[in-house]
């Protein structure tokens, strides 16, 4: 069901909680025509192209659903909102296809979205076929020469354009770039880690994305880097990308879409899901052993956004069906939210 929600947002972001209500906007939200110039999209359009309702779900169901999203479409219309994409969540053909739809979706009702996406799960496949051995090191790949040329040539090339050609066959109009193109990610080699070529994101530039995003494009960013004095190729991190992206577009949201359906008390249990947090809970969480592992990158990108400006960040889970519309446009949410 479109915007089915199936969790709830804390009402107070003072400490954290696993259960209450999402606010809505406190500021005055401007008007909101739900048209774009280039990619027109009524409400009716919606509704056709949402999937067939279960029974029991009348038209005026579905109404009632669009009236529940409206106050949120009014606040983030023409909103920056940046979304990191991979992992598990891109290996489901059918999946994928729903949440390029989703992507397309709010571009037609006025947010301006980024997508920033890694793809590991197909460098592996293609090192596999090479007979090159995939090699970690503290939860880093490992990238030496051989590495990298497939690392870019999967992400910049097959990854990055499958996605664009999702986009665009769902309606929607983007382009295909990695972090090399104008030097939207310049990175510096981490030879203190002795793991070839990974790369530390040590600046964005932000001007061909704005510009993009002015013309209503989605653009698809691979987390593919150069270093500008050497003009190496340097494999980054996907999370660490997007949140450095949000932070120097100063976006209104980032999202990472993830394996997991958020921050959880008990890895094993999602009803101890943190809907909502604050970056004092967090750090408590993390000191507290609670949050570990492969989470600790996560909930740092998050922070580091929110320190340099983005409004919100959220963590959610991108192989639940519609989690990104559900995350951001109904009364409730699916992930945890992590605010400032």
């Amino acid at each position: 069901m479109l915007l089915q929600s199936t969790c709830v947002h804390a009402a107070s972001f003072k400490g954290f909680k696993t259960a209450g209500t999402k606010p809505l906007p406190s500021r005055p939200c401007p008007q909101a025509r739900l048209i774009r110039r280039r990619v027109e999209c009524s409400a009716a359009d919606v509704l056709r192209e949402a999937p067939e309702a279960p029974k029991g779900f009348s038209p005026f169901d579905r109404v009632s659903v669009l009236s529940e999203a409206l106050p949120y479409l009014q606040q983030f219309r023409n909103k920056t909102i940046v979304i990191k994409y991979g992992g598990a969540a891109m290996k489901d053909p059918t999946l994928k296809a729903g949440v390029i739809k989703d992507l397309v979706l709010l571009a037609c009702v006025g947010v301006r979205p980024v997508l920033v996406h890694g793809g590991g799960p197909e460098i592996n496949i293609w090192l596999n076929k090479l007979g090159i051995k995939a090699e970690f090191k503290n939860g880093l790949r490992v990238t030496d020469e051989a590495t990298m040329d497939v690392v870019e040539m999967v992400l910049g090339g097959r990854v990055n354009k499958g996605l664009v050609t999702l986009i665009q066959q769902a309606g929607g109009q983007a382009v295909g770039l990695c972090g090399k193109d104008s030097n939207i990610i310049r990175a510096r080699q981490m030879v203190e880690k002795d793991i070839g070529f990974v790369g530390d994101i040590t600046s964005v530039n932000k001007d061909l994305i704005e510009a993009l995003v002015k013309e209503q494009y989605i653009p698809v960013v691979a987390s593919v880097a150069a270093d500008p004095q050497t003009g190496q190729a340097l494999n980054v991190n996907a999370d660490i990308a997007a949140g450095e992206m949000a932070a120097a577009l100063q976006a209104e949201k980032l999202i990472l879409m993830t394996d997991v359906p958020g921050v959880l008390k008990d890895k094993d249990d999602i009803a101890t899901k943190y809907t909502a947090l604050d970056i004092r809970s967090t750090r408590q969480l993390v000191a507290d052993g609670i949050i570990a592992g492969g989470m600790i990158p996560k909930v740092e990108c998050c922070i580091r956004c929110l320190a340099q400006g983005v409004a919100a960040t959220h963590i959610i889970d991108g192989r639940q069906p519609h989690s990104l519309l559900m995350e951001l446009l109904t009364d409730t949410g699916v992930g945890t939210m992590i605010t400032g």
